[in-house]
């Protein structure tokens, strides 16, 4: 019965994907800069290998979806911060995130460089690029930071996502340091001699522009929105779209509806009471829990999934390629990426389910006149530039 139901589910999708999109996708490298895995493992159990009937991301519906590679990211939650158990989650996760990597060799490799990346893509695999979304330490402690780069992560998130760490400010939490302090910038210098890429997603406008002025690299914003589609702090204003292009780096686009539609923004906040990056209930708890009770506590969360917007407020993803466009227009077309969110929250454009259903972005951009090479460019090659440029400086 399961497999009668993805039959069917194939074949309604390829009525909605004509030939040439088909084939414009499957010639490109499509490497998605954010897509979050393990959590749901680590909560849960199971295999990434496996097809599962819920959440946005597994092998088996990445390859469908014509994945050449992704940034694999692990999510330490804000609930593991007030402890100072940060370290050590992501620790246990980048434990986890090599195992189940190596439990799927066949599918999927880790990839250190932009070179491994090519040369695992012509084996049929799946290059993995392991990111950490959260803070490493929330003190910024480079001998953490140099033993994670050992163990293969080549991008972190600068700031605690939506939480401030104590060296980088982050959007949606109040200033303590009004960007970056010395010990920011020392992170900054530190990711720049290592070859980390280093992601500005989820840091203040401040934190935001005092790293693309510092950074000797490009940076990344792996997975936002334009302030001017949606004026909200978890995305980019104008200005300085225009400072991360001009330093020659990329911003990668959320797939969700929440950062792009306004509609749908109010929507979900309204439904739940609060905006969707709020934690400032987890910064009242005063009561001490062991880090087993802090996993029970978050497992519910997993995986993370869009909620029910109604239909005809979503966007299209012909519709969802405004925000794209606009961004093309202010800054060009080598500065624009995609870093979906898959499984870390997303509510996608209207027809879209989960990851296997990319393609239809690569119809809806042939649908708005998008050339073959903008095309590539957007779904992979961009990244894959800047990448190189970091990983592999000679």
């Amino acid at each position: 019965m399961r497999w009668m139901m993805a039959v069917v589910a194939a074949g309604a999708l390829c009525g909605q994907v004509s030939e040439r999109a088909r084939d414009v996708h499957n010639r490109a490298l499509v490497f998605d800069g954010h897509v979050h895995v393990i959590d749901r493992q680590l909560y849960h159990g199971g295999d990434i290998g496996t097809r599962v009937s819920d959440g946005q991301f597994d092998l088996p519906r990445a390859k469908e979806g014509g994945v050449g590679a992704m940034f694999f990211s692990i999510f330490v939650t804000e609930e593991y911060y007030p402890q100072r158990l940060e370290t050590k989650q992501t620790l246990r996760l980048v434990d986890l995130a090599l195992t189940q990597l190596a439990n799927n060799r066949d599918k999927i490799e880790l990839a250190l460089n932009a070179s491994d990346i090519e040369r695992i893509r012509r084996t049929g695999k799946i290059a993995a690029v392991l990111d950490l979304e959260g803070g490493f330490d929330l003190d910024g402690d480079l001998g953490v930071l140099r033993i994670l780069y050992r163990l293969g992560l080549r991008s972190a998130q600068l700031s605690a996502h939506n939480w401030a760490n104590n060296f980088a400010d982050s959007c949606c939490s109040p200033p303590k340091v009004h960007g970056l302090n010395e010990r920011g910038r020392a992170v900054v210098r530190e990711m720049n001699r290592l070859g980390m890429v280093i992601n500005i997603s989820h840091a203040s406008d401040e934190a935001v522009e005092q790293t693309i002025d510092l950074s000797a690299d490009p940076v990344v914003a792996t997975h936002h929105g334009l302030r001017s589609f949606n004026n909200i702090p978890r995305n980019m204003p104008d200005h300085l779209l225009k400072n991360l292009a001009a330093k020659g780096g990329v911003i990668g686009f959320q797939i969700g509806n929440e950062f792009h539609n306004l509609k749908a923004f109010e929507w979900r906040t309204k439904h739940a009471g609060k905006p969707f990056w709020d934690t400032s209930e987890i910064a009242r708890r005063t009561a001490p829990m062991t880090i087993e009770e802090i996993d029970r506590k978050v497992a519910p969360q997993f995986p993370m999934v869009g909620v029910g917007i109604p239909e005809e407020i979503k966007l299209t993803p012909k519709e969802w390629f405004n925000v794209v466009d606009r961004a093309i227009q202010l800054v060009g077309e080598d500065s624009v990426a995609l870093g979906t969110d898959f499984d870390g929250g997303p509510t996608p454009p209207r027809g879209i389910r989960d990851i296997r259903d990319l393609p239809l972005l690569t119809q809806a951009m042939l649908d708005r006149g998008w050339s073959e090479a903008r095309i590539r460019k957007f779904l992979g090659g961009n990244l894959l530039r800047v990448f190189r440029r970091i990983t592999e400086r000679k």
